[in-house]
């Protein structure tokens, strides 16, 4: 547990060509991987926890995307992704508010202004209040993408551990949704507990 999850580094990159030719079965792998580290919250908000693995995927798209070659950008791409990674004793997430109405996503993302205030990650009897990327919610804007850190302590770990109920709450005044995390969706992120 004094480990944290394994950074992406220059020699886990694969270059462009490379990527470009296993990217098909990269993704499938990837999109199995976060079935089980996928939480949906009410109607549209949906948490993906990170791993090395999930960072791998997302800062490959980028650099393929962008068309990153250079060694210097390249370091530039994992220092930021590699972020998103939790630090030991913690779990990190992305959190997407997905709006389909595309006529109502500015009207929607106002309502939910301040919901970064009002998310939390229950084990048993305790609650961890997320903790948000500073920048991307102000009083008068909120991003659809957040990136989230829930710090547990020993006891919340343990409690993750074993048959504690664990799920994450949003109780903003205008949306209140509760997700249990259970079955896969648990023992992989106990994984990340524990690496």
């Amino acid at each position: 547990m004094n480990q944290s999850i394994r950074p992406v580094t220059l020699d886990d990159v694969v270059g462009l060509d490379r990527y470009e030719k296993d990217r098909d079965q990269i993704r499938r792998r990837i999109i199995a991987l976060k079935k089980h580290r996928r939480v949906a919250v009410g109607d549209c908000v949906t948490f993906i926890f990170e791993n090395h693995d999930t960072v791998f995927f997302q800062a490959h798209e980028m650099m393929r995307a962008e068309r990153i070659s250079d060694l210097d950008e390249i370091r530039e791409e994992l220092d930021v992704y590699n972020q998103m990674l939790p630090q030991p004793g913690e779990l990190s997430a992305t959190m997407m508010i997905e709006i389909t109405d595309s006529d109502a996503v500015e009207q929607r993302l106002n309502e939910l202004i301040g919901i970064d205030e009002h998310v939390s990650l229950r084990v048993g009897d305790e609650t961890i209040p997320a903790q948000f990327e500073p920048g991307r919610s102000r009083e008068d804007r909120l991003s659809a993408v957040q990136y989230v850190r829930f710090a547990l302590s020993a006891s919340a770990i343990e409690g993750f551990r074993s048959d504690a109920p664990v799920s994450i709450c949003i109780d903003h005044e205008n949306y209140q949704a509760t997700a249990s995390i259970d079955g896969e969706t648990r023992q992989s992120l106990t994984r990340d507990l524990e690496s």
